[in-house]
């Protein structure tokens, strides 16, 4: 059913909002309490919250304390997922939250995927990191291209603590305590940001950088995204549509006839954020230091340490929140939220929209449904005033949300069980509670193209009652 809005207390801060009544539509609208303060510029954020330590070049990131049960929802099929004319087994396919058998008694502190990929990374919380999924590409990290049914632990990681990671389409990140960045899988166009365009990389190597520690991660489909602990951005892979923000799109012609890519193989600082009003002139935005940064397909969305977001490449269907589907080259200030009361506190992307969780609420734009209209400008998610959002996971359609003791989902038909509403709700264009996790205080959420990976809290009796009732797959 459709989640319950929540009335937001501006005179108690700190309160727990209540849920309302499941038979009550008739709600006041406010705007969501602020639930961050300004920043430093050094200080990075992410979806499962780390500690950053800058006082020593010894001292390191530390993984996040928000540690617990590794859940699951989605196909297990990896190989049937996003192709036409093939149907999977019903018995992979779960469309209820499900308890993975082999992190039965692991803890689990940061999981990764995207949109455009049917692979994940989950990384345990003493730094133990493994993959699952399709591995067609050798994006898994475990020196092949050979298919996996469930879950492989990448030994060439042993002895590094990896604390964070992302993932493309078809390649892999691992960002470890010391600041260092190890990729993997296909890197035809660079994306892999090794010094090389090398088809396949099946193991884990060191990516061409040293400008210092690197505190994030992200990837599109064919590129991929770093930010130092300075907050400077660099970005490396396929430029096609300006997604890398170097003011080109890095087409040229081999032969009359023939077009390619000027690929970037190597992480490339973007020095350059512009803030221009639609048919206006261009400006420069000086001492930007970028905190969060997400991608989609072919776009790419920052946040700033003064909550400031920038959009830039692919503008179709709106998803650059410019009110305008233009490409953009270089990194320009979505001007909606660039005032008093709006910043932005966290950036999730799909494949063609945009989800912003700000201090008015969450707000969506571009397309989530296959075929109808597009938002071109950020629009509020009513379903979502007061609710508490700590984490968004974006598939291709589909939207996954952990908020307060629950967790709230919706997406258009075909899904793959990702949305996790149950057998009898495969999929909803209106947000609903999942009623299997009513209670379930979820840290993190992760979409791929066809799974959603969850990380439960399991500290009290009372969440491990609650787990209990899930069933265990041989995952």
């Amino acid at each position: 059913m459709t989640p319950e809005k929540r009335l937001a207390d501006d005179d108690a801060g700190e309160q727990e909002p209540k849920r309302l009544k499941e038979d009550s539509d008739d709600v006041s609208e406010g705007a969501s309490n602020k639930t961050e303060t300004e920043e430093k510029p050094e200080a990075v954020s992410s979806d499962a919250p780390t500690e950053e330590v800058e006082n020593s070049k010894d001292e390191k990131f530390v993984v996040s304390e928000e540690c617990g049960t590794l859940l699951l929802s989605g196909c297990v099929q990896w190989n049937l997922i996003g192709r036409r004319n093939l149907k999977a087994t019903p018995a992979l396919q779960h469309f209820t939250p499900r308890r993975a058998k082999t992190f039965a008694n692991i803890k689990v502190s940061f999981v990764a995927s995207h949109c455009s990929a049917a692979h994940h990374i989950i990384i345990t919380q003493d730094g133990t990191v493994y993959t699952m999924g399709r591995n067609e590409k050798g994006q898994l990290g475990c020196g092949d291209c050979e298919e996996h049914a469930g879950p492989v632990k990448v030994n060439a990681l042993d002895g590094l603590h990896v604390i964070a990671g992302a993932v493309g389409r078809n390649h892999s990140l691992f960002l470890t305590d010391d600041g260092t960045v190890y990729a993997c899988g296909d890197n035809k166009s660079g994306q892999c940001g090794v010094g090389n365009n090398t088809a396949v990389i099946t193991t884990p190597t060191k990516i061409d950088f040293k400008e210092g520690r690197i505190s994030k991660v992200a990837c599109g489909a064919e590129f991929s995204m770093i930010i130092d602990k300075r907050g400077y951005l660099y970005s490396f892979g396929c430029p096609e549509y300006g997604q890398l923000g170097h003011n080109t799109d890095g087409k040229y012609f081999i032969t009359s006839n023939k077009l390619s890519f000027e690929f970037v193989t190597s992480p490339r600082r973007i020095p350059v954020f512009v803030e221009c009003a639609k048919g206006g002139p261009i400006k420069p935005i000086p001492d930007v230091h970028v905190t969060d940064v997400a991608c989609g397909n072919n776009h790419t969305v920052v946040r700033d340490s003064q909550k400031r977001a920038f959009a830039w490449g692919f503008g179709g269907y709106g998803r650059l929140g410019h009110a305008e589907p233009k490409d953009e080259m270089i990194p320009r200030l979505i001007k909606f939220f660039d005032g008093h009361n709006r910043g932005v506190l966290q950036v999730f992307c799909g494949s063609t929209f945009t989800v912003a969780n700000t201090e008015l609420g969450v707000y969506l734009w571009g397309q989530t449904k296959r075929t109808g209209e597009a938002n071109m400008y950020p629009k509020p998610i009513q379903d979502l005033y007061g609710w508490n959002v700590r984490s968004i996971g974006c598939s291709a359609t589909s939207i996954v949300v952990a908020a307060d003791d629950n967790v709230i989902a919706w997406g258009p038909s075909p899904t793959y069980g990702e949305l996790g509403l149950g057998d009898n709700i495969k999929s909803s264009t209106t947000p609903k509670e999942c009623k299997h996790l009513d209670g379930v205080h979820v840290y993190q959420v992760a979409c791929s193209a066809g799974l959603t990976l969850y990380i439960a809290r399991d500290s009290t009796d009372q969440d491990k009652g609650l787990l209990a009732k899930l069933k265990e797959v041989p995952v």
